[in-house]
């Protein structure tokens, strides 16, 4: 079994730089962005806080979960490479960026189960033009309109934002843009498509001595 080690240095207040990995055949990151912040403990308070603010029946993470089993299911219909750069340009935290982002522009009350579909629209419109733009900022560094319940170090606040979509050429970036919506478009179909029989996790067959002991009449 192999086990991917990733360096990764302290820098207080359970904040982590870690390493980011080489991304294929994407050009060589530029030497500012060889290490990425890992903020998990204030996402857990941001979704803390979320949760005591926002409706008991609130469909924020609901949006999240549909929007990366679309972004997975619209995948394996692509040919390389765009396929690689898709997931690559639509990975899980752009996503969750661009959903906390979405969420911080309020009401919450909005974001109630009733209010499913409208709200993933919203967060795939919002997305589409994130792309467009070629702009979708890093949700913690140099964000000082954070709740203070997420108390965020000094250093972070003030802290030079960071595009994540940077690192990306426009043609790309707007490829990705024309291809979500018409993912969301076809949402339907791509769901009905990619869950048949063909494309599903074979079942092992079962072992043979099980079998065997199946068939087995009983003793007398």
């Amino acid at each position: 079994m192999a086990v991917r080690l990733i360096p990764a240095i302290p820098i207080g207040d359970a904040l982590y730089l870690t390493a980011l990995p080489p991304e294929g055949p994407l050009p060589a990151p530029a030497p500012e962005a060889l290490w990425g912040l890992n903020a998990s403990r204030q996402e857990q308070r941001l979704l803390s806080w979320l949760k005591e603010q926002a409706p008991a029946s609130s469909c924020h993470l609901k949006c999240l979960q549909i929007l990366k089993g679309l972004r997975d299911l619209r995948a394996q219909g692509l040919e390389e490479p765009f396929s690689s750069q898709w997931s690559r340009v639509l990975s899980s935290y752009v996503l969750k960026t661009a959903l906390f982002s979405l969420l911080m522009q309020g009401p919450l009350e909005a974001w109630d189960e009733r209010f499913l579909v409208e709200r993933l629209e919203d967060l795939v419109l919002y997305l589409r033009d994130c792309l467009r733009k070629q702009v979708l900022m890093h949700f913690f560094l140099g964000n000082s309109s954070l709740p203070e319940a997420v108390a965020l170090p000094r250093f972070l606040k003030e802290a030079a934002p960071v595009n994540l979509l940077a690192a990306f050429d426009g043609l790309m970036l707007d490829l990705t843009a024309f291809q979500l919506i018409n993912t969301w478009i076809q949402a339907p179909h791509i769901i009905r498509m990619y869950s048949s029989p063909r494309y599903l996790r074979p079942v092992p067959a079962p072992c043979r001595h099980v079998t065997e002991a199946r068939q087995e009449p009983p003793a007398e």
